[in-house]
């Protein structure tokens, strides 16, 4: 019961009813062959579904890979899936890709190119490390893990603090003042979710198995730590 997903957003603006006109019916099919095999690897949107300022869809796409069997490479066609979701708040356009993080880069990317016509306009959100102690100070006791970066002790790079009891040690504030909060695994007030949360807005909810309920707790809580962040 784990669902892990990343948050970006555009650098130029554009409606989630822009987006869903240039995502509808977008479906490319390439011919892959190799030896006596023969593919057609696809890439598409599917299960667009539109809502005031949200638009919730599934990107999916084929690619290649090579299996080893009795002294043979054989090339195997599999397929990634991601469940995606734009959201509008403020002047600001969410996307949010419903897969881990190396994944949900590569998905990114690709509907920046589709949406823009290059990558790299959909980018990285941020969220502060002071945003991220905010988190931390709304149900401290509950949480269980952290990572700080940017330490500036000699030989050291990062520190980690882990265990139920862990707001409770003067480690904790020792820590804050040598490095910036990266990470966090606590205990979410408002919903009662267990969520690990990066500074890239990477986000993790370890007791949840439901996607359409993953996108409704980052409209909920996550989006505005971000926008507080930008501020």
């Amino acid at each position: 019961m784990v669902v892990a997903g990343k948050i970006f957003k555009l650098s130029q603006p554009l409606s989630t009813v822009d987006v869903a006109a240039k995502l509808n019916g977008y479906h490319i099919e390439e011919d892959y062959e190799e030896g006596d095999y023969k593919f057609g690897l696809v890439s598409e949107v599917t299960a667009l579904t539109p809502k005031p300022d949200l638009l919730t869809g599934v990107y999916s796409s084929d690619y290649v890979i090579h299996v080893f069997h009795r002294g043979t490479s054989a090339p195997l066609p599999r397929t990634v899936e991601a469940m995606f979701s734009f959201a509008h708040l403020g002047d600001t356009t969410f996307l949010a890709v419903v897969e881990r993080k190396r994944t949900a880069n590569l998905v990114a990317n690709k509907l920046s190119s589709i949406l823009f016509g290059k990558a790299g306009v959909i980018v990285n959100a941020r969220i502060t490390p002071q945003t991220l102690k905010a988190f931390h100070d709304k149900n401290p006791e509950e949480t269980k893990i952290t990572f700080f970066d940017d330490v500036d002790i000699p030989n050291v790079d990062k520190l980690s603090l882990y265990g139920p009891d862990l707001n409770n040690t003067s480690l904790f504030e020792d820590y804050m003042k040598h490095g910036n909060l990266w990470y966090v695994v606590g205990r979410s007030k408002e919903t009662g979710y267990v969520v690990g949360i990066t500074r890239d807005a990477s986000v993790t909810i370890f007791n949840l198995a439901d996607k359409s309920k993953y996108l409704e707790y980052l409209a909920k809580e996550i989006y505005s730590m971000i926008l507080e962040s930008s501020k």
